[in-house]
């Protein structure tokens, strides 16, 4: 007979979600619920009637994580509203910004998923903060990857967290040829601690994989070779940069995209019939814990094709490496995969970049309410900004950010998982649940106040 267990909160990741899970006699996961149960942010709603130039720094606020992708998204599909096309240097900039903040990005995720890992040849989980060796150094370059990602941001893009020189039509401001070199020497010199970086993960996670057993709560938890496999597609829209409606062959589709609400999704009400007090960090919920995925659920569950896609590094990969590798262990190793990637995109962007060029489109129109849309290829993966801009001013706005994409998916990746794994899968999508949380339904009754806030 099966028994409901809730994680709430989940944890190590940016914002607040909860598990909810239906399991077998064994405490195998026979329905996975994840949902956002981050208070509503109300961007799309913020950004009706504002200018397009103001909307893209709202949106970005969104996040501390990942506000450059926000950013870059929301300035470029105001320009794909208005069809202004920004000048090869403006465009060589926002790359390096993009790819610094996903350098950044993967390297904290590193310390976030590490402690789920053992050093290999030990029973011995990694505490990332050790002062012992090989964790120390390792640490070390961690945050070195992270601080030359920053720094590389706050250069290209004015700031650091939410980046100050794109706007709509380019960029305020070149770079000069010094800070050029800057970045430069930065990203050469960033490029083979990656490497020795994406080495040392990918052995770790190797490892994992090997393993029978994982220590949670003083218990050992069978892994299964399964892990964290689904059977949903994937969705990217470019291997490093974005796509938008102005590009010749565009990589995304906004007429294959479509919304069901949380209410035809999540599970109905439901009980806590089962406990665990010693589950990290303060057990799970107690038993007879009411819990109500689709009335808690705070985000719509976007579909493409009809049907959830996954996206994020894997799902990158398999669309333009032929990268082929299921389970959250694939996942995690795609992600480190993209570390020289990140300098090497960096180093070529630098080459090609003229610092006497134009940053500035010769004429910015104001628009007509046409649509346009911007994917953005976030650390997380697939970031896509809709608006339509009529006379400067935003008429309608939409952000579907990666997570969003990625709840229903990995929802459905948990079963067949011992639930006391459940985080363990859930980590390997690197969630930012803040970024997702756009709605909220208030009763049963009132569904169309629901409905209402995220149309």
């Amino acid at each position: 007979m099966s028994k409901v267990v809730e994680i709430s909160p989940t944890t190590r990741h940016e914002g607040h979600s909860k598990l909810v899970l239906k399991v077998d006699d064994a405490g195998i996961i026979e329905r996975g619920d994840w949902l956002s149960i981050t208070p509503v942010r109300g961007v799309e709603k913020l950004a009706i009637g504002k200018t397009m130039d103001q909307v893209p720094k709202i949106a970005s606020r969104v996040c501390g994580i990942c506000p450059i992708a926000h950013t870059l998204a929301g300035i470029e599909c105001m320009e794909g509203s208005i069809r202004c096309e920004i000048p090869t240097d403006a465009k060589l900039l926002r790359i390096v910004l993009q790819c610094a903040n996903r350098l950044h990005s993967h390297a904290l995720h590193n310390i976030l998923t590490l402690p789920d890992m053992y050093l290999p040849g030990t029973d011995t989980k990694i505490n990332p903060f050790s002062p012992e060796e090989p964790v120390r150094s390792v640490a070390k370059r961690i945050v070195r990857l992270r601080e030359i990602g920053q720094t590389i941001g706050e250069i290209a893009g004015g700031e650091a967290v939410h980046p100050s020189n794109p706007r709509v039509g380019g960029l305020y401001k070149a770079c000069t040829p010094r800070a050029v070199q800057k970045m430069y020497d930065l990203a050469k010199e960033a490029l083979p601690l990656a490497i020795e970086q994406m080495d040392f993960m990918i052995a770790v996670l190797r490892n994992y994989q090997k393993r029978d057993w994982s220590e949670v709560g003083g218990k050992q938890i069978p892994i299964p070779k399964t892990l964290g496999y689904h059977n949903q597609g994937y969705m990217a829209s470019h291997p490093m940069y974005s796509s938008s409606n102005l590009d010749e062959h565009p990589g995304w589709n906004p007429e294959r995209w479509t919304d069901v609400r949380p209410w035809d999704w999540y599970m109905g009400e439901v009980e806590v019939s089962l406990a665990d007090p010693s589950y990290p960090i303060g057990g799970t919920s107690p038993v007879g814990t009411k819990a109500n995925p689709q009335m808690e659920a705070c985000t719509g569950v976007p579909l493409y094709d009809g049907a959830p896609v996954e996206v994020g590094p894997r799902a990158r990969m398999v669309q333009f490496k032929n990268y082929d590798e299921k389970g959250t262990i694939g996942q995690q190793i795609a992600r480190q995969m993209e570390y020289p990637d990140c300098l090497y995109t960096i180093i070529n962007a630098l080459d090609d970049y003229n610092p006497s060029g134009s940053v500035l489109a010769d004429c910015i129109p104001q628009g007509d309410g046409s649509l346009g849309w911007a994917a953005n290829e976030a650390p997380r993966g697939c970031d896509v900004h809709l608006a339509k801009v009529k006379d400067g001013r935003v008429l309608w706005y939409e952000m579907l950010v990666p997570t969003t994409w990625n709840f229903p998916t990995c929802s459905r990746a948990l079963v067949g998982a011992p639930w006391q794994l459940a985080e363990v899968v859930v980590r390997g999508y690197d969630p930012c649940v803040s970024c997702a949380t756009h709605m909220i339904v208030v009763d049963d009754d009132k569904r169309i106040v629901a409905q209402k806030l995220i149309q």
